[in-house]
């Protein structure tokens, strides 16, 4: 089970993670965790972000550093880790890798409660999501293809983990759509049934 943590928001271990490296302000934060694609590995908020990182001082995790001035743009307070920071980075992605947690996926929840839509309609919507994963798909597998060889792999591997998941997204639907389709799900008349009454 997951430790109930000082500041939970999964963008405070990315600012962390990435003020291991060295002192920033907020907004270096943000253009480096962009220039990372960071927001393709997790849903961020970056209106937040001033506010994780003021929990995060709050808590003792990062400090300020100094404040710099650039020409005529106000103060910026630039911040650096502290050593509680670095054992709760460390700890929280020890947690994170090493235990698996249940996650709530949309498309469970959708799933959960699928016969309410007609079946022919269902079949029509998961094969538009198939159509939608394979572009995905795709793109992705251009992506890590274009950095192979450029960018070492251990600085990929979230990206190859999301591909793996879309890949089997898709190849889980295609079988329940071809079970659909061939009339071996178990309850599929009682579903067609419900609706054509």
């Amino acid at each position: 089970m997951a430790k109930r943590r000082k500041v939970g928001n999964l963008l405070g271990l990315h600012v962390l993670a990435t003020l291991y490296e060295r002192p920033m302000h907020p907004y270096e934060i943000a253009a480096e965790m962009r220039g990372r694609g960071k927001e393709q590995d997790f849903k961020i908020q970056w209106g937040s972000l001033y506010t994780v990182v003021q929990n995060l001082e709050k808590h003792g995790f990062v400090e300020a550093a100094h404040t710099a001035r650039e020409g005529r743009r106000p103060e910026r307070t630039v911040y650096q880790i502290t050593e509680a920071g670095r054992e709760e980075t460390v700890d929280w992605l020890r947690e994170i890798v090493g235990a698996p947690e249940r996650e709530y996926p949309r498309l469970r929840a959708g799933l959960s409660v699928l016969g309410i839509l007609p079946p022919d309609e269902a079949v029509y919507l998961m094969r538009k999501r198939v159509e939608i994963l394979d572009f995905q798909i795709a793109t992705e597998e251009a992506a890590l293809g274009a950095s192979a060889g450029k960018v070492p792999r251990v600085f990929t591997v979230e990206a190859e983990y999301g591909l793996a998941l879309l890949r089997a997204e898709a190849d889980w639907l295609r079988g329940l759509l071809e079970e659909i389709r061939a009339g071996t799900l178990s309850g599929i008349e009682l579903w067609r049934e419900h609706h054509e009454q």
